[in-house]
Protein backbone atom coordinates (compact mmCIF):
# COMPACT_ATOMS: atom_id res chain seq x y z
CA UNK A 1 0.00 0.00 0.00
CA UNK A 2 1.49 3.38 -0.99
CA UNK A 3 0.78 6.68 0.69
CA UNK A 4 -0.31 9.66 -1.29
CA UNK A 5 2.22 12.45 -1.31
CA UNK A 6 0.95 15.23 0.88
CA UNK A 7 1.93 18.85 0.64
CA UNK A 8 3.87 20.08 3.65
CA UNK A 9 1.98 22.37 5.99
CA UNK A 10 3.24 25.93 5.49
CA UNK A 11 4.61 27.69 8.61
CA UNK A 12 1.86 30.33 8.39
CA UNK A 13 -0.84 27.66 8.73
CA UNK A 14 -2.46 27.77 12.20
CA UNK A 15 -2.19 23.97 12.45
CA UNK A 16 1.59 24.07 11.97
CA UNK A 17 3.22 22.57 15.07
CA UNK A 18 5.92 25.24 15.52
CA UNK A 19 3.29 27.91 16.08
CA UNK A 20 2.21 26.21 19.30
CA UNK A 21 5.53 27.13 20.93
CA UNK A 22 6.18 30.48 19.30
CA UNK A 23 2.74 32.01 19.03
CA UNK A 24 2.40 35.74 18.86
CA UNK A 25 1.13 35.98 22.45
CA UNK A 26 4.28 34.27 23.77
CA UNK A 27 6.50 36.61 21.72
CA UNK A 28 4.49 39.62 22.81
CA UNK A 29 4.71 38.62 26.47
CA UNK A 30 8.47 38.06 26.19
CA UNK A 31 8.84 41.45 24.48
CA UNK A 32 6.76 43.15 27.19
CA UNK A 33 8.96 41.71 29.95
CA UNK A 34 12.10 42.54 27.95
CA UNK A 35 11.15 46.21 27.56
CA UNK A 36 9.88 46.40 31.15
CA UNK A 37 13.29 45.12 32.28
CA UNK A 38 15.02 48.01 30.49
CA UNK A 39 12.59 50.51 32.03
CA UNK A 40 12.95 49.21 35.58
CA UNK A 41 16.75 49.12 35.47
CA UNK A 42 16.76 52.67 34.08
CA UNK A 43 14.55 53.78 36.99
CA UNK A 44 16.79 51.97 39.51
CA UNK A 45 19.80 53.84 38.12
CA UNK A 46 18.10 57.24 38.03
CA UNK A 47 17.52 57.42 34.26
CA UNK A 48 14.01 58.78 33.58
CA UNK A 49 12.03 56.91 30.93
CA UNK A 50 10.13 58.83 28.25
CA UNK A 51 8.05 55.90 27.01
CA UNK A 52 8.03 52.12 26.59
CA UNK A 53 6.39 50.23 23.74
CA UNK A 54 5.97 46.71 22.45
CA UNK A 55 4.82 47.99 19.07
CA UNK A 56 7.10 46.72 16.30
CA UNK A 57 9.09 49.37 14.48
CA UNK A 58 12.35 50.20 12.78
CA UNK A 59 15.62 51.37 14.24
CA UNK A 60 17.76 54.08 12.67
CA UNK A 61 19.94 51.35 11.16
CA UNK A 62 16.93 50.09 9.19
CA UNK A 63 16.67 46.85 11.17
CA UNK A 64 13.31 45.98 12.65
CA UNK A 65 12.76 45.94 16.39
CA UNK A 66 10.16 44.21 18.54
CA UNK A 67 9.76 47.02 21.09
CA UNK A 68 11.58 49.97 22.62
CA UNK A 69 12.31 51.72 25.88
CA UNK A 70 13.09 55.37 25.20
CA UNK A 71 14.98 57.38 27.81
CA UNK A 72 14.48 61.10 28.39
CA UNK A 73 17.36 62.98 26.81
CA UNK A 74 19.68 64.94 29.08
CA UNK A 75 17.89 63.79 32.22
CA UNK A 76 19.91 61.54 34.48
CA UNK A 77 21.24 61.47 37.99
CA UNK A 78 25.00 61.69 38.35
CA UNK A 79 26.51 58.23 38.20
CA UNK A 80 29.70 56.77 39.58
CA UNK A 81 30.08 54.76 36.37
CA UNK A 82 27.87 55.86 33.42
CA UNK A 83 29.26 53.13 31.15
CA UNK A 84 28.35 50.40 33.62
CA UNK A 85 24.87 51.92 33.99
CA UNK A 86 24.38 51.79 30.23
CA UNK A 87 25.51 48.15 30.07
CA UNK A 88 23.21 47.19 32.97
CA UNK A 89 20.23 48.82 31.23
CA UNK A 90 21.06 47.01 27.97
CA UNK A 91 21.36 43.61 29.70
CA UNK A 92 18.27 44.04 31.86
CA UNK A 93 15.86 43.36 28.99
CA UNK A 94 17.40 39.96 28.33
CA UNK A 95 17.51 39.11 32.04
CA UNK A 96 13.87 40.11 32.63
CA UNK A 97 12.76 38.21 29.53
CA UNK A 98 14.59 35.08 30.73
CA UNK A 99 12.42 35.04 33.84
CA UNK A 100 9.38 34.50 31.61
CA UNK A 101 10.88 32.25 28.93
CA UNK A 102 13.20 30.30 31.23
CA UNK A 103 16.27 31.01 29.11
CA UNK A 104 18.32 33.82 27.65
CA UNK A 105 16.81 34.53 24.27
CA UNK A 106 19.63 36.09 22.30
CA UNK A 107 17.54 36.66 19.18
CA UNK A 108 15.41 39.36 20.76
CA UNK A 109 18.40 40.83 22.58
CA UNK A 110 20.89 40.65 19.71
CA UNK A 111 21.06 44.43 19.24
CA UNK A 112 21.44 44.94 23.01
CA UNK A 113 24.22 42.33 23.18
CA UNK A 114 25.98 43.88 20.18
CA UNK A 115 25.95 47.28 21.92
CA UNK A 116 27.20 45.76 25.19
CA UNK A 117 30.07 44.08 23.36
CA UNK A 118 30.94 47.32 21.55
CA UNK A 119 30.83 49.43 24.72
CA UNK A 120 32.96 47.01 26.72
CA UNK A 121 35.44 46.39 23.87
CA UNK A 122 35.94 50.10 23.21
CA UNK A 123 36.19 51.16 26.84
CA UNK A 124 37.19 48.32 29.17
CA UNK A 125 38.20 45.03 27.57
CA UNK A 126 41.54 44.59 25.84
CA UNK A 127 40.95 41.01 24.66
CA UNK A 128 38.14 38.48 24.14
CA UNK A 129 38.75 36.72 27.45
CA UNK A 130 38.52 39.96 29.40
CA UNK A 131 35.39 40.90 27.44
CA UNK A 132 33.73 37.60 28.39
CA UNK A 133 34.63 38.06 32.09
CA UNK A 134 33.31 41.63 32.13
CA UNK A 135 30.10 40.64 30.34
CA UNK A 136 29.53 37.76 32.79
CA UNK A 137 30.11 40.08 35.76
CA UNK A 138 27.63 42.60 34.33
CA UNK A 139 25.01 39.89 33.70
CA UNK A 140 25.45 38.65 37.28
CA UNK A 141 25.04 42.19 38.62
CA UNK A 142 21.94 42.73 36.46
CA UNK A 143 20.40 39.47 37.69
CA UNK A 144 21.15 40.45 41.29
CA UNK A 145 19.59 43.91 40.96
CA UNK A 146 16.46 42.62 39.22
CA UNK A 147 15.96 39.64 41.54
CA UNK A 148 14.89 41.80 44.49
CA UNK A 149 11.15 42.01 45.24
CA UNK A 150 10.63 45.66 44.19
CA UNK A 151 12.15 45.43 40.72
CA UNK A 152 10.52 42.04 40.10
CA UNK A 153 7.09 43.43 40.92
CA UNK A 154 7.74 46.62 38.91
CA UNK A 155 8.69 44.55 35.85
CA UNK A 156 5.49 42.52 36.16
CA UNK A 157 3.33 45.64 36.57
CA UNK A 158 4.92 47.41 33.59
CA UNK A 159 4.86 44.31 31.37
CA UNK A 160 1.17 43.70 32.13
CA UNK A 161 0.37 47.34 31.36
CA UNK A 162 2.27 47.03 28.06
CA UNK A 163 0.28 43.91 27.16
CA UNK A 164 -2.94 45.90 27.73
CA UNK A 165 -1.94 49.18 26.05
CA UNK A 166 1.09 48.43 23.81
CA UNK A 167 2.72 51.78 24.69
CA UNK A 168 2.96 53.51 28.06
CA UNK A 169 4.37 56.89 29.05
CA UNK A 170 7.32 57.54 31.30
CA UNK A 171 4.86 58.94 33.81
CA UNK A 172 3.01 55.59 33.89
CA UNK A 173 6.36 53.78 34.28
CA UNK A 174 7.27 56.01 37.25
CA UNK A 175 3.82 55.44 38.80
CA UNK A 176 4.07 51.64 38.51
CA UNK A 177 7.66 51.73 39.77
CA UNK A 178 6.52 53.75 42.82
CA UNK A 179 3.66 51.30 43.50
CA UNK A 180 6.17 48.45 43.67
CA UNK A 181 8.47 50.46 45.97
CA UNK A 182 5.60 51.34 48.33
CA UNK A 183 4.32 47.79 48.57
CA UNK A 184 7.76 46.60 49.70
CA UNK A 185 8.67 49.35 52.17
Amino acid sequence: MTRKKRKPIPPSDPVHTDSVHTGPSAKLKATAFHEAGHAVMAMLLGRPVEKVTIAPGQMQSGLSRLGACKMQKGMRKPSRDPLEDEVLILLSGMVAESRVTGRYCQLGASQDLHLVKSLLSENRATNERQLQRLARRMIDKTENLLSRAEPTQAIELIANELLKNETISGRAVRHLFEISKQSHS
